[in-house]
């Protein structure tokens, strides 16, 4: 690469820079956040082999270091590139860390991103979008086997809504054997891991039916031990910060339930 080519990449990378951390400097605070029960750091990692900065909200349980605790990547519901949509599942977060899990929440979508396509087959136009998510997952991953190296990765454990959700599903598949456990909060359009390995777990909406295919059938779920839980008092949109108490209080209760058996 000459001397001009390389200018221009650099000033490309410094334009994107510039544009996404002033979006998200606009959006929240990045500083660790003190609580009794957990300790909240956000930050911005850099995946130079794409050339993509990843937004990540980091929890962890405030009275204990991180040896040896489970750690759980969540990915968040599609929020239309607006930004933030990594800090709106705080009371999934929040209470998975104060109950000593080592919880990750990437950003995946940022503003210079294209926006998902709605029409087509979803399976066909938005699979470079979970690809794309999965490969932040696999990033980000790798960063905290460097940064954290005493969690417990044997334990690993994806989270994803929605959007989210369907990358979750996707990741074992494109990435066999790194992680213990999915769990999906009401993906719709990739079908799940049908496997022993790893553990999966999804809870369903009252409003939203998945296509065809995404959801085991009854046989698959006893051949391969996936668990699917219908929430008959909870919508879709209501599976983020939007829920009420009780409808958060039920999620979490069915998530400590599947992570600790």
């Amino acid at each position: 690469m000459n001397t001009g080519s390389k200018m221009k990449q650099l000033l490309r990378l410094s334009l994107l820079l510039t544009i996404v951390l002033g979006f998200y400097s606009a959006c929240h605070n990045s500083k660790v956040t003190g609580h009794p029960g957990f300790i909240r750091d956000t930050a911005t990692w850099y995946d130079a082999g794409r050339n993509r900065i990843i937004p990540v909200a980091i929890y962890r349980p405030a009275a204990k270091g991180t040896a040896g605790l489970t750690p759980v990547i969540l990915s968040h519901g599609y929020g239309a590139n607006k930004g933030g949509d990594y800090l709106e599942y705080s009371y999934l977060t929040e209470a998975l860390a104060e109950k000593g899990y080592y919880v990750l929440s990437i950003q995946h979508e940022l503003p210079t991103d294209s926006l998902i396509p709605m029409t087509g087959i979803p399976q066909v136009v938005r699979r470079p979008f979970w690809e794309r998510g999965a490969a932040n997952i696999r990033y980000v991953i790798d960063e905290l086997k460097q940064r954290t190296p005493d969690l417990n990765f044997a334990t690993l454990t994806l989270i994803g809504h929605s959007n989210g959700g369907d990358m979750t599903a996707l990741f074992p598949q494109q990435y066999p054997g790194v992680v213990a456990a999915i769990i999906t909060l009401d993906n719709r359009r990739m079908a799940l891991p049908r496997a022993r390995h790893p553990r999966v777990y999804t809870l369903r909406s009252s409003d939203q039916p998945a296509d065809e295919g995404v959801l085991p059938t009854a046989a698959e779920q006893q051949q391969y031990g996936i668990r699917v839980i219908k929430l008959p008092d909870t919508i879709h949109n209501d599976m983020d910060n939007s829920g009420n108490t009780r409808q958060r209080q039920e999620i979490i209760a069915y998530l400590l339930d599947f992570l600790t058996h």
